[in-house]
């Protein structure tokens, strides 16, 4: 009797546990990143903490690979009918995500003066791209812009002031030019500027766009300006340090190797995003600066990275869990720990006041340049059927790099393709 009393209670207590497993709320949480890192080992550990403070949830990261990965991976979820509970997807996405019914806005689940207040917390720029139609439908995480990161040791040699970046157009090509080294044979050893345009060509061709009072696209989506006079123009610049100015890499520049020239002492200054600060700053073996892109009409740069979207498919319940998760996340101490972590920037003005970020800020002074810069930044360029839009663009772009076609008659057959594309929203 006592041997079945013992089984009995055994059971008993192993139908609770189960029970409280079942009963416990699961959110699939897909992020954008490979397997492994150090940004892995992050994200678990917030999904590892949010779970010890909520002992009814479970969110569980997925790895999904790239942004491009990413998304692809979610839709077919989607349409599965098994869709992640939510997901960090590049802000740019929001319109397919909407035209898909893919997702929910952050609106259903606002009910009170506290949400409401973290609603509006974050940096207006870092909204532009997740609010449509009055509605919120990302919230920023992972969010960045494109800043200027110049070798001091490099200036200093070239007889430049290592505390004065160029600021002007002007500036850009007469400190590229002093800056570009070459051997006795004539081949260069130290480009002056390197810009990527592999990747991402359209974000970091935005930074001379916008520069030059160019707005690719309209708010709603629906149309697009490549064949713009200043659209031109700005393509025509960044041809130009390379094809007339001989100060910046020839051809397509690749994304993925740039930060790596910069360190190698290959280029003296390079355009990226400030999610490579952390990296750099660990791993560049002389001083260096950060500084906003440099101006010609007026100075700018377009928003980037992730927003978390909650995705429409999923329970009910796992809804509202994962939208307590996406304010866990972007609570002010955290926020500005995420930046200190990887060189992303906080989302939120509050984010600075914390006492870890400000002691970062004045130990490291460019930890707040992108901050700086949102004041000038755009929305980045996000349409229906986005990614063939920005395909077209970066056919474009890329034509105009490699020499192929002029700048007006690269962006007009883009101009052509995007505005084919869009007639369906129009």
């Amino acid at each position: 009797m006592k041997k079945l009393i013992k089984s009995f209670s055994v059971a008993a207590a192993s139908l609770c546990v189960s029970t409280a497993v079942l009963a416990q709320t699961q959110v699939s949480f897909y992020f954008p990143v490979a397997v492994g890192g150090p940004i892995t080992k992050i994200i678990d550990g917030y999904a590892a903490d949010f779970n010890k403070n909520n002992p009814n949830v479970v969110v569980t990261p997925v790895y999904a690979g790239s942004y491009q990965e990413t998304i692809v991976k979610s839709l077919t979820a989607h349409k599965s009918g098994k869709p992640p509970t939510a997901a960090i997807l590049l802000s740019t996405d929001t319109f397919t995500l909407i035209d898909e019914d893919a997702i929910v806005p952050m609106d259903n689940f606002v009910k009170t003066d506290t949400d409401r207040q973290w609603l509006k917390s974050f940096f207006p720029a870092f909204m532009l791209n997740g609010q449509i139609d009055n509605k919120t439908w990302g919230i920023p995480f992972q969010r960045s812009t494109v800043v200027m990161y110049y070798n001091k040791e490099a200036f200093k040699a070239a007889g430049l002031d290592p505390e004065k970046a160029p600021a002007t157009w002007t500036e850009l090509v007469e400190m590229g030019t002093k800056l570009t080294k070459r051997d006795a044979s004539g081949n260069v050893t130290q480009w002056g500027i390197q810009v990527p345009s592999s990747g991402f060509p359209y974000w970091l061709f935005q930074g001379f766009s916008t520069q030059n009072n160019a707005i690719l696209a309209n708010s709603a989506g629906t149309k697009v300006a490549f064949d713009d006079l200043k659209t031109i123009e700005a393509l025509q610049f960044w041809m130009d340090l390379s094809q007339k100015y001989k100060i910046h890499p020839p051809g397509v520049v690749q994304w993925g190797t740039t930060p790596r020239d910069f360190m190698e002492g290959k280029s003296a200054m390079i355009w990226t995003t400030t999610g490579n600060l952390t990296n750099i700053r660990k791993n560049a073996p002389f001083e260096f600066g950060v500084a906003m892109l440099p101006a010609n009409d007026r100075r700018g740069s377009p928003t980037g990275g992730g927003n978390f979207f909650i995705f429409k498919k999923a329970p009910e319940k796992e809804q509202q869990a994962a939208y307590e998760f996406a304010k866990w996340l972007t609570q002010p101490e955290r926020a500005a720990q995420w930046s200190i972590d990887t060189g992303y920037v906080a989302v939120s003005p509050a984010a600075y006041e914390t006492p870890a970020l400000k002691k970062y800020a004045a130990e490291f002074a460019p930890a707040v340049v992108a901050r700086d810069q949102l004041p000038h930044a755009v929305a980045e360029l996000s349409t229906h059927d986005n990614q063939r839009v920005t395909k077209a663009l970066n056919d474009g772009l890329q034509a105009g790099l490699t020499g192929t076609k002029t700048a007006e008659q690269a962006l007009k057959d883009a101009q052509v393709e995007a505005t084919r594309l869009l007639r369906p929203y129009q």
